[in-house]
């Protein structure tokens, strides 16, 4: 008689953890949510809040806020966390440029977030055609402030400087998580390149804040995350934002553990003895979340720092 084994390749490779109490995205069906959809939708857009399943898209978008990602939807590089397709993009949209400056006057943006895919493809990693979006959009909406989250630009040279040039408001670019880690959860990038980005990002436009976020819970020793915020501090970074790593699947990196309220308020209070000019740190934090609120704190930070 055979012995029945339960098979291997049926069982998930990385189950998901049943998420805590405190992990709850705010729910809506407002009509706000819907009419920022539509305009997303009839411009043919794509948005960091659908691509990456973000867990605050009802809330944010029930405010008008989207954070637009460009130059496609997919990703040359495979991060273990991330849940943005990878494959062979497609070529630049040229009209771009002209339809998401034509959404944020829409939606009546008073501050918009534009990120993107890493195009490793491209000489320049796509910074001259992000230059170009935001142009168009401040162009198109004078009173309008840009925050962009940017690709660590790697191999480029320095291609992320024509970004600089086009003056945005905020210059993100996440750090993602702790040096030990980044081998196995951001295997295309390198530390002390990303961290070398926000340090000359500072260096070219003494006006330009600097931001980068941090997740917790992918089995980082907490002295791991001290480090880093004095690494992002000497760089010079004036924003850091750190949320909770949710794994979208059973593909993705393995949550190590929930942080709890408590210990994000604790992370909070030492990133600020640290002396960042803000810092947001939650189990929901992400790196647009609030982002026309934070930058108007910022703004004042800085007033009341000088």
């Amino acid at each position: 008689m055979k012995i029945r084994h339960p098979e291997k390749q049926n069982k998930p490779i990385n189950p998901i953890k049943k998420k805590p109490e405190w992990i709850r995205s705010k729910l809506t069906n407002s009509k706000e949510f819907f009419l920022t959809k539509t305009i997303v939708n009839k411009n043919n857009l794509v948005t960091v809040c659908q691509e990456a399943n973000c867990p605050n898209i009802t809330e944010c978008w029930s405010k008008r806020h989207a954070t637009f990602m460009i130059m496609g939807d997919t990703c040359t590089r495979a991060c273990a966390f991330c849940d943005v397709k990878t494959g062979k993009p497609e070529k630049l949209d040229p009209y771009e440029d002209i339809k998401i400056a034509n959404a944020v006057k829409k939606l009546q943006l008073n501050h918009v977030v534009i990120t993107s895919v890493d195009r490793d493809d491209l000489s320049d990693g796509g910074s001259n055609h992000f230059k170009r979006v935001i142009e168009t959009v401040r162009l198109k909406n004078p009173n309008t402030t840009i925050e962009v989250l940017t690709p660590d630009f790697l191999r480029k040279g320095d291609s992320y400087k024509k970004i600089l040039e086009a003056n945005p408001d905020v210059f993100n670019h996440n750090i993602e998580t702790v040096p030990s880690l980044y081998v196995k959860v951001r295997p295309g990038a390198r530390y002390f390149a990303s961290l070398e980005l926000l340090k000359n990002a500072k260096k070219n436009n003494k006006l330009v804040f600097t931001k980068s976020g941090i997740m917790v819970g992918l089995g980082e020793e907490y002295n791991e995350i001290i480090q880093v915020m004095d690494d992002l501090r000497s760089a010079d970074v004036d924003f850091l934002t750190i949320g909770q790593y949710l794994q979208p699947s059973v593909k993705h990196y393995p949550l190590n553990r929930y942080y709890n309220p408590d210990e994000f308020k604790q992370l909070e209070l030492i990133a600020k003895s640290k002396g960042f000019l803000l810092v947001s740190s939650s189990p929901l934090t992400r790196s647009s979340y609030h982002a026309d609120e934070d930058f108007a704190k910022l703004q004042q930070n800085r007033i009341n720092n000088h």
